[in-house]
């Protein structure tokens, strides 16, 4: 077996998927969730997937006690920062709330690995810090902004690691920068179960789909575009999943080829977009999902919503070049594993 990870927030969405990635890649597991926007049932699946317990621990990433706990039980070579609130909406109406969990819970997980020595990271942050793009493809050196507290939290997170490797060149940090993750684990177990109402829009278009929604509202028709609707960089989320696994794998050769006493191998701060470099429209994903589910999907077009972007996708070179990491499924992949995902499991787990 190779490392042992831990994994905050590993009941999630993309966490789920993660862990399955990480079995297969052969690192231990351990899982640290509170809860408060997955279910317990996605680690029962993940379980029965890999065809053994997953070593779950219910708590928050805020209650450093409980944190020393998991370190004390366990000698971890790293961590996968996935626990964050995530909502746009909901960040805008408790920007409290979404600091408080996402800065400062971050900052106490930093506290917590520092003083057990653990100091290799994985951040799961977000293309929403480029707020809207200068020029497209997005890379890595583009410039930074955020429109809601969601996006500025993550960013907010960014800055701290940059500071902190910069304090410490003991640090590796390593920042994936999603574009928009879709899809669902091929067998259709696990997938992505929004509480209430989808803010995201593939979600929405499978539960209109599958009857559970009545029409989807494509927000603006208008903008400078292929068909005048907004254009963004979807990508499988067991593709996103692997860009986890290489972000590890590049910190253990970087680990295994250095001594001890050698910490300027270290990466410091590292951020990876992790897209598929291509840019597809809401009725090109609507189409597509038509095509392959044969059924009907009623839309209506409405107004433009405040914050929205015309377009936004990734330049994937970084992590092509430096962790052999390229998104490999294709839209029509995505259509077909959400849908069955979303058929198997109409009300979610």
């Amino acid at each position: 077996m190779k490392n042992t990870i831990l994994v905050t927030g590993g009941a999630g969405y993309i966490g789920s998927h993660t862990c399955i990635a990480l079995h297969q890649a052969g690192y231990e597991i351990v899982v640290y969730d509170n809860l408060s926007n997955s279910s317990r049932e996605a680690i029962n699946r993940v379980s029965h997937l890999i065809d053994q317990p997953l070593t779950f621990i219910e708590g928050d990433i805020r209650d450093a006690k409980a944190l020393r706990q998991v370190f004390d039980a366990h000698q971890f070579f790293g961590v996968i920062h996935f626990a964050g609130l995530k909502a746009v909406g909901e960040s805008v109406a408790k920007p409290l709330l979404y600091y408080n969990n996402n800065v400062s819970g971050t900052i106490t997980l930093l506290e917590v690995m520092a003083e057990y020595d653990v100091k290799n990271l994985v951040f799961s942050s977000s293309a929403t810090v480029y707020g809207d793009p200068e020029t497209l493809p997005i890379d890595e050196t583009a410039p930074r902004s955020c429109t809601n507290p969601y996006g500025q939290s993550k960013l907010t997170v960014e800055h701290i690691l940059e500071d902190l490797a910069v304090s410490d060149t003991s640090w590796s940090l390593i920042s994936l920068r999603y574009f928009n993750p879709v899809g669902a684990h091929p067998s259709g177990q696990i997938g992505e179960d929004p509480n209430d109402i989808p803010n995201n829009l593939m979600p929405y278009i499978s539960q209109v789909t599958v009857g559970k929604l009545e029409k989807l509202s494509i927000f603006g028709n208008d903008y400078p575009t292929v068909d005048g609707t907004g254009v963004r960089d979807f990508i499988h989320v067991t593709d996103l999943a692997q860009g986890h696994v290489s972000a590890l794998n590049y910190l253990e050769q970087l680990t295994s080829s250095r001594s001890p006493s050698d910490m300027a191998k270290s990466v410091g701060f590292l951020p990876i977009n992790l897209g598929t470099g291509k840019g597809t429209s809401v009725l090109e994903l609507v189409n597509a999902f038509t095509e392959v589910t044969g059924r009907d999907i009623p839309y209506q077009f409405t107004g433009r919503r405040a914050g929205d972007i015309a377009s936004c996708y990734a330049s994937a070179d970084k992590a092509k070049v430096l962790l052999g990491w390229y998104a490999k499924l294709s839209v029509a992949e995505m259509c077909a594993d959400t849908w069955r995902w979303q058929s198997m499991n109409p009300n979610g787990y």
